[in-house]
């Protein structure tokens, strides 16, 4: 693991809160200049601290509010089935995040659509074409209380 000290985790936090931030902003809040802080950010980007930035988009405004989480148990566990699901699901754009999961399911996907019919029709042809699904089990989000991608650090 990357040794962070207190201005990376700074500059962190930061850019989770507004990745849109000047380097001379970013460098007046964490009382550097801001060519030290310039080659901190290339740093933690370089090393995979920093992934990519992102614009976040209201699903609402966009017309895809509709979000279900979607528990997923393959009928059968070999490599070659696992790795085809993982090629499968990543296709879909619909689906926004899927976790290989511990417990009663295989996977947990995060899924955005229009609405219910939206969404049965996104089971029925996008999900019912995958291979070797042997059950899945919707939940429908009735409100969002916390949504956020901010990592604790």
């Amino acid at each position: 693991m990357l040794t962070l000290d207190e201005i990376d985790l700074q500059l962190l936090n930061l850019l989770q809160t507004d990745g849109k931030l000047t380097t001379k902003e970013i460098a007046q809040q964490v009382n550097l200049s801001t060519t030290p802080v310039y080659e901190r950010i290339k740093r933690l980007e370089r090393e995979g601290v920093i992934e990519k930035y992102v614009a976040l988009v209201n699903a609402e405004k966009v017309g895809k509010s509709f979000i279900v989480f979607c528990h997923v148990t393959l009928k059968q566990h070999t490599k070659k089935i696992g790795n085809q699901f993982v090629e499968d699901i990543t296709s879909l754009k619909e689906v926004t995040e899927c976790y290989n999961v511990s417990g009663d399911y295989d996977f947990l996907l995060k899924i955005f659509v229009r609405d219910m019919k939206h969404y049965q029709s996104f089971v029925i042809n996008d999900l019912g074409s995958i291979k070797n699904i042997g059950s899945v089990h919707s939940t429908f989000v009735m409100g969002v209380i916390k949504h956020t991608y901010r990592i604790p650090i």
